[in-house]
């Protein structure tokens, strides 16, 4: 890591659950740390007994003090995951048998990235991997330069394929394969945009008050379901559900949960509506039923750090938490979700 990120981005880091100022402390902690020692995963946890999961396990490391803070995580049919690596601006895919290896590094502003909105340094955010094989990766740096959507091709250069509005912070990315579009939330400028998998100009697509933030960040995590386009509200703690209209047009958000303090990610666990979703400054995931009431089912106890995203292949359970206030182990951790009827 370079003097200048130590030195201006540690003011600043945090995840997009967190203010700025405590997640700073909790970085600058963690360079100052010699070393790390890494707790063994709790035998069992009550949150998970109640949640019907098992076998809660970590599987992967990363190294906070180079940045890799992982923030967003895509899976394949075999169980590879593509996960971007916030602030070390990096991609990674990690292989079924936990080998990690890094794709791509996102090129670094010139100015550190000081002027991101809000967080004050560069990070890659959201993430898809799509089925022409290329992996599409969101970037906020605060630049008209390279803030944008970038696609990732095997054995080629990263390429931004579209620029996004500087003064925002493209967050949450979702895939609509039907239409081979991809949906795009801006945590600051509470909207949702869209741009063809071949590129160009983003198109807004919802500029609904429901998206916006009451101060930090607003529209988060982001999933096409069911002929709507699901987002999440960090600010507002809420899970929405906005319908996909004749011609791509947004309809009208409707609110499908509440109360869900510091949401961030999550995914369809494909029982109809039923969601995981994490909540990263409580350290949870909760399973959040079609009537919007929610149950934790992993906390603390079971080696979450502010948890960042979540996916799901079959019933297996992907967690990543990023550590940026709990300055301790970023980590994947994996577990088995029972009570589905498939």
């Amino acid at each position: 890591m370079s003097h200048r990120f130590t030195r201006r981005s540690s003011k600043v880091i945090t995840t997009v659950a967190l203010t700025a100022a405590t997640a700073s402390a909790a970085f600058l902690s963690a360079q100052a740390a010699p070393a790390t020692t890494y707790p063994a995963p709790p035998a069992h946890s009550t949150a998970a007994h109640l949640g019907h999961l098992s076998d809660v396990r970590i599987t992967q490391h990363f190294d906070l003090a180079a940045g890799q803070m992982p923030e967003n995580i895509a899976l394949l049919p075999d169980g590879t995951a593509y996960v971007t690596l916030a602030a070390s601006r990096q991609i990674a895919q990690i292989t079924p048998r936990g080998n990690t290896r890094i794709l791509a590094t996102l090129p670094a502003p010139a100015d550190g990235g000081v002027k991101t909105p809000v967080l004050g340094f560069p990070l890659a955010t959201g993430i898809v991997h799509a089925p022409d094989a290329a992996t599409y990766v969101l970037y906020a740096t605060g630049g008209a330069d390279l803030t944008g959507l970038w696609r990732v091709a095997p054995g080629k250069a990263p390429k931004r394929i579209s620029a996004l509005p500087a003064n925002g912070l493209p967050n949450g990315l979702a895939l609509d394969r039907h239409s081979k579009r991809l949906y795009i939330t801006d945590s600051v400028l509470g909207t949702v945009s869209t741009v063809p998998l071949s590129g160009g100009r983003p198109t807004t697509w919802s500029t609904a008050p429901e998206l916006a933030s009451t101060g930090f960040l607003g529209a988060n995590g982001a999933k096409v379901h069911d002929g709507a386009l699901w987002v999440t509200n960090l600010d507002k703690g809420t899970l929405l559900r906005i319908p996909i209209r004749h011609g791509n047009r947004a309809g009208v958000p409707q609110v499908k949960a509440t109360g869900l303090a510091g949401i961030d990610d999550f995914a369809f666990t494909g029982r109809g509506n039923e969601v995981l979703a994490t909540l990263n400054a409580p350290n949870k995931v909760v399973r959040i039923k079609p009537n919007g009431t929610s149950t934790t089912v992993l906390d603390a106890g079971d080696g979450l750090q502010n948890p960042t995203s979540v996916a799901l292949r079959g019933k297996e359970v992907y967690v990543l938490s990023a550590a940026y206030t709990t300055a301790k182990d970023p980590n994947l951790l994996r577990a088995r979700l029972h009570g589905l009827h498939r």
